[in-house]
């Protein structure tokens, strides 16, 4: 134990010695072979020389403490978290993320050029006889963690795309990285050219705050060069999927909130679960980026906090869904995909309308799933449409075709005090639109209509089809944008809010929706032009199309002249 502590603090004391004798201009050209003259200096605008970073492998934390105190090193506070680098090892080593104890500390060292920077010392754990001695070898050997880093000093994320595009130009390579809620920060990793003139291989990008869009597409890099660890995180999805719809029944988030700690035998307590089962789940979830771990328990994050019921913008009933019938449904996508048949109609025998309106619980749990995507209707009270109908002289009318529980036609007439409204739905979904709408004190200007799409009213000025063409086929499409043109007046607008494939083969939502409405819906996404297909066929006309968020975008459709 006393040779193996001795390397450790050798290695570490050579850590320290490297981060006090280089800085920012020196070191970037000896990690990125032909960087110099502009395009240097211009990188070392935008990162500066922070720290080097070792993983050591102390019994326990008075054995990290000696060899922090050996190499002169201070430091006060306890380790903290590193979900990262915990991450990665579980991955490399086939463990359980669980099994490992990893922390940072972050020592503060004087530079050559008299900068503060720190020596960031992460700390695996590795008790006598844990079994985790094979890890620390294997990982003493390869270095993997070892790396020198820089911070960006504008947290944008055009600085941080450019910044990232320079690294590529002159070598650098994707190698990972991760968002830690802990510290609000996200980190890049790249592998040096082989050209590089330092011994550590790797580089890290730290940025402060959530910047995982960015983070996205460069892991999308890194995992091009893993196919391996690429596809067996695909085939683990799944287990994503039941992890958060088993949150969202136990109503854990409902016990917990962003900004306090919550231990795991007073959350087990409250939601009726086994405390360590329960560990284990919320371990996984801290590694989807869903709740945070501290020294006092778990948080959830932001997008944690979306699994509460029954707050503003939550998910909860969509998780529900998803990790309910439609996770059932899924399992037979195979059928689908051999037959035509709709898997949801061949696993239930009907289709989901009916399958869903027969069971008011249900029914519910769907209406709500479908306002969990509201925040693609932020824009759409905005659009030209409804905002020359809300100043008309004679006021306006908007029709909202199957506007579910009216989460739309609420927002339009909450956005417009001078625009009336209709709504046309199944009996059930009228009445939950209606409370929704009274509650919301708008009902005393909207009318409601229970029946069907042969149903729709004339007389409107502005008539609206949200996320409905998707569920039909081509021709039931037709039927539907016939009966829209039928009541539209000649000056009437329509205005269809869908999902709508890209072009270009680039990522989005729509390409997913479209897999999921084949499978439980027996509907389709489209192209832009098909839906221009579709409503030439019914007799109007596209004049215009905009984006939304989510992935969703508006079609304006006026009749054709």
């Amino acid at each position: 134990m006393i040779t193996t502590l001795s390397g450790e603090t050798s290695r570490l004391s050579a850590t320290v010695d490297f981060v006090k004798e280089h800085d920012t201009t020196a070191l970037l050209p000896l990690l990125l072979p032909g960087l110099d003259g502009p395009e240097l200096r211009g990188v070392a605008e935008q990162c500066r020389f922070s720290h080097a970073a070792l993983l050591v492998f102390p019994s326990d934390e008075r054995e990290l403490g000696a060899m922090l105190a050996d190499c002169g090193l201070c430091v006060e506070a306890s380790p903290r978290p590193s979900v990262v680098v915990r991450e990665r090892l579980a991955v490399r080593h086939r463990r359980s993320a669980a099994e490992l104890d990893v922390g940072i500390l972050r020592p503060e060292v004087i530079g050559v050029d008299g900068e503060r920077r720190t020596v960031e010392v992460f700390a695996l754990t590795v008790p006598p006889g844990s079994g985790l001695e094979a890890v620390a070898a294997a990982e003493r050997a390869r270095q993997h963690e070892a790396h020198v880093a820089f911070d960006v000093v504008a947290p944008d994320p055009l600085v941080l795309r450019g910044l990232c595009a320079s690294f590529a130009r002159y070598g650098a390579t994707p190698d990972g990285g991760g968002y830690n809620p802990h510290e609000n920060g996200t980190v890049f990793y790249f592998g040096v050219p082989v050209e590089a003139k330092v011994t550590y291989r790797r580089v890290e990008l730290y940025v402060p705050g959530d910047h995982r869009d960015v983070l996205a597409d460069h892991l999308d890099a890194y995992r091009l060069r893993q196919p391996a660890e690429t596809l067996l995180r695909l085939l683990t999805g799944a287990w994503t999927t039941q992890a958060l719809a088993t949150f969202a029944r136990l109503r854990v988030a409902d016990a917990m909130d962003v900004e306090h700690e919550v231990q795991v035998a007073e959350l087990a307590r409250t939601v009726g679960a086994r405390a360590e089962n329960l560990a284990i789940l919320l371990r996984y979830l801290v590694m989807v980026g869903v709740v945070a771990e501290g020294r006092d328990g778990f948080r959830l994050t932001a997008s944690g906090a979306l699994l509460r019921a029954g707050v503003p913008g939550s998910m909860w009933a969509l998780a529900l869904m998803y990790g309910g019938p439609f996770y059932r449904s899924f399992g037979e996508l195979e059928h689908t995909v051999r037959t035509g048949e709709v898997a949801f109609e061949h696993l239930f025998g009907e289709n989901h309308f009916d399958h869903f309106a027969r069971d008011p619980r249900l029914a519910e749990l769907f209406d709500q799933s479908m306002a969990a995507g509201s925040a693609m209707f932020d824009p759409v009270p905005a659009h030209p449409v409804l905002t020359a109908a809300a100043e008309a002289p004679g006021g306006a009318t908007v029709v909202d075709v199957a506007g579910g529980n009216g989460e739309l036609l609420g927002r339009v007439l909450a956005a417009h005090p001078r625009l009336n409204g209709l709504l046309l739905e199944r009996p059930h979904a009228v009445e939950a639109a209606r409370r929704r709408l009274d509650e919301a004190g708008l009902s005393a200007r909207c009318a409601f209509l229970a029946g069907d799409f042969a149903d729709v009213p004339t007389g409107g000025d502005v008539y609206v089809l949200s996320r409905v063409l998707h569920d039909w086929d081509d021709e039931r499409c037709v039927g539907i944008l016939r009966h829209c043109a039928r009541a539209m007046p000649d000056h009437a607008d329509l205005l269809v809010v869908e999902r709508v494939l890209p072009r270009d083969g680039s990522g989005s939502l729509a390409t997913a929706w479209d897999l999921h409405m084949m499978c439980n819906v027996g509907g389709r996404e489209r192209h832009a032009d098909h839906y221009a297909r579709l409503f030439a066929d019914a007799g109007l006309s596209l004049v215009g199309l905009a984006p939304l968020p989510l992935d969703g975008s508006v079609l304006h459709v006026r009749k054709a002249r």
